[in-house]
């Protein structure tokens, strides 16, 4: 990996290990690591998303996990983290959207996932980022950076990244959840949730997706919608 302007951060690179993720609760379980440290890897054996899903992780593209000393955990974290992924691929000419909950599109197509997860006092980010590779998925289709645009570096994108990232981590909520709509997939469409057609009308204050079905309003905090 070529060179990375990290300042406050300490950086882990890795050709290959099982799960970044794994990787950083290991450290944090061992109290090897301190605030803000990232562990990258061009290759994942193990890796994975929610529900501990397998994450199919080839050669080629972005694989990160990012830890940070927390105060408290905060659900509306999930939002900014969107929107920094979102941004640092509009930094690359990409137009992306983003899927409740953690996927970010780019022509209907997952280009990348987020996953994060908690362990003593940090939280642990995961982004992963398609860049030359995509897999084939039965559930929903996927594509990666080099259909839009060529001769992506992996340094590159994750100096933009970790800009992103500090930059959303602190933005106010309001301003994170107006930028989160405007990037939002299906927003004032119909979508499924648990099997019925209701409408995505936004996102509130407190970081809950709001449904509508008819006259009534349904709140959501983290349960899978389809479109």
């Amino acid at each position: 990996m070529g060179h990375i302007k990290l300042d406050t951060y300490k950086l882990l690179s890795f050709d290959k290990i099982p799960s970044t993720q794994d990787y950083a609760h290991d450290l944090i379980a061992h109290n090897k690591m301190g605030n803000k440290t990232i562990i990258t890897a061009m290759a994942q054996s193990a890796g994975r998303g929610r529900y501990r899903r397998s994450w199919v992780s080839h050669h080629g593209n972005l694989y990160a996990s990012f830890i940070y000393k927390i105060t408290e955990r905060d659900p509306r974290l999930s939002y900014a983290m969107g929107v920094a992924v979102a941004e640092t691929l509009i930094d690359f000419g990409i137009s992306p959207q983003i899927k409740w909950p953690n996927d970010v599109l780019v022509d209907g197509k997952k280009i990348s996932g987020i996953l994060i997860e908690y362990s003593q006092k940090f939280v642990i980010i995961g982004i992963g980022i398609n860049i030359k590779t995509c897999p084939t998925v039965a559930e929903y289709k996927t594509t990666k950076m080099n259909n839009y645009v060529k001769n992506v570096d992996v340094s590159d994108l994750l100096n933009v990244l970790i800009k992103k990232i500090d930059k959303w981590r602190k933005t106010d909520f309001a301003v994170v959840r107006e930028r989160w709509m405007n990037l939002a997939a299906a927003l004032n469409k119909m979508i499924k949730y648990h099997g019925k057609d209701v409408e995505l009308i936004g996102l509130n204050e407190d970081g809950a997706l709001v449904l509508r079905d008819g006259s009534r309003y349904i709140l959501t905090y983290g349960e899978e919608i389809s479109f």
